[in-house]
């Protein structure tokens, strides 16, 4: 029987590439509800809506054959059966399975209450960013809801088309809840300064239109007009296919330390993994952690004694207008924020708890940031 990956993202193919890296010669079998080859997504919300980059791919059709990757792409796996070892897909087909590595990442939330227009735009996947490229091309005013990375990263591309762009968002300022209000003051400050409206402290109460969307309604009674709207109010993870199979879920499908689930035949990583960490389980959603995990994980699925393994400081990015966002570490809105640099675009900011620095975080200062590796978990001098 095969290994067999639900997912083919970053996480999905990673796996892959890396069982095959540790000598693994059985199948392999890497499904996708999507009919495209593996795709990088970062770039989605970033080039791509800008229409300076159409392909993200990975690898070409001929590496998979090369590795011997079978690629069951455009059928989603709807259910699993755990005491059979099988997945059944969307085309009713059923694919029986040695190991099982859910890899299935995030869906964005729509609310069911809005009503569907046309002009009315979420961002996920490869077809999301096309569309979305596509309507901004011929749009004049722009909403995004939500100030998370998502929303604040196709606020930029779409100011980048010229697009006039609001961005309504519930708290105090963008990216509050990751980066914490001091930060997230900074960048909604680069947001104003690039003629962006950035308006907090306020929701989206409901969409108004007869075919395509004319106006957002906030729920301070506030009506902007929009012919696009972008929904960035976060992701759920894609778990739903799982009812039934007694594989444990919450926030994210449960694991251990080593990403393996409560039946010991079925694993999961990247952003849908709620893995072991401490005392609790957390998800990790950003782009480095799935090699990191995918690293654990692979020797242990295979019985093959682990290397030594050290402690990886966590690593994201925002590209936002000429500007890349970097975080090092994990930055919390409860730390101590000292603003070590800011020349009212550019900054560097430290964060503290108990005195240990905790993060760092610039704005067009990467040099600033990657020196302070070293430092992320000991004492601030």
């Amino acid at each position: 029987m095969a290994i067999v990956i639900v997912g083919a993202g970053l996480a999905g193919l990673r796996t892959a590439q890396e069982v095959r890296k540790l000598g693994y010669d059985g199948p392999v079998v890497l499904v996708g509800d999507e009919t495209h080859l593996p795709y990088d997504r970062p770039p989605l919300s970033k080039d791509v809506i800008r229409g300076e980059r159409e392909d993200t791919t990975f690898e070409p059709a001929e590496y998979f054959a090369e590795h011997r990757i079978e690629l069951r792409l455009g059928s989603a796996a709807v259910s699993v059966d755990p005491g059979r070892r099988a997945v059944t897909l969307a085309d009713g087909s059923a694919l029986e399975y040695e190991d099982l590595v859910v890899a299935t990442g995030l869906r964005p939330r729509r609310p069911s209450s809005l009503p569907e227009l046309e002009g009315v735009h979420v961002l996920r996947s490869r077809d999301d960013a096309e569309a979305l490229h596509r309507d901004a091309s011929t749009a004049s005013r722009a909403v995004v809801i939500g100030a998370g990375f998502i929303g604040c990263e196709t606020a930029s591309g779409l100011r980048h088309l010229g697009v006039e762009v609001t961005v309504v968002e519930p708290q105090a300022t963008p990216l509050a809840s990751v980066l914490g209000r001091e930060v997230g003051a900074l960048v909604g400050r680069l947001h104003t300064g690039e003629g962006v409206e950035v308006r907090t402290g306020v929701g989206l109460d409901t969409l108004r239109g007869t075919e395509r969307v004319t106006h957002a309604v906030l729920d301070d009674g506030t009506q902007l007009e929009a012919d696009l709207v972008v929904l960035g109010i976060g992701s759920t993870p894609a778990t739903e296919w799982l009812a039934g199979s007694g594989i444990e879920t919450g926030n994210g499908i449960h694991a251990d330390v080593s990403g393996r689930t409560s039946d010991p035949h079925v694993w999961t990583v990247g952003d849908v993994a709620a893995w072991t960490v401490g005392d609790g389980r957390r998800r990790v959603e950003h782009w480095s952690n799935v090699g990191d995990q995918v690293r654990v994980m692979a020797p242990v699925l295979l019985g093959v004694e682990p290397g030594p393994s050290r402690p990886q400081v966590p690593y994201f990015w925002s590209d936002q207008y000429d500007l890349k966002i970097q975080a090092l570490g994990a930055p919390s809105p409860e730390d101590t924020v000292r603003i070590v640099e800011d020349d009212g675009r550019k900054f560097l900011a430290y964060y503290v708890r108990d005195g240990i620095l905790t993060a760092v975080v610039g704005a067009g200062k990467a040099g600033a940031v990657m020196k302070m590796r070293a430092g992320i978990g000991r004492p601030l001098e």
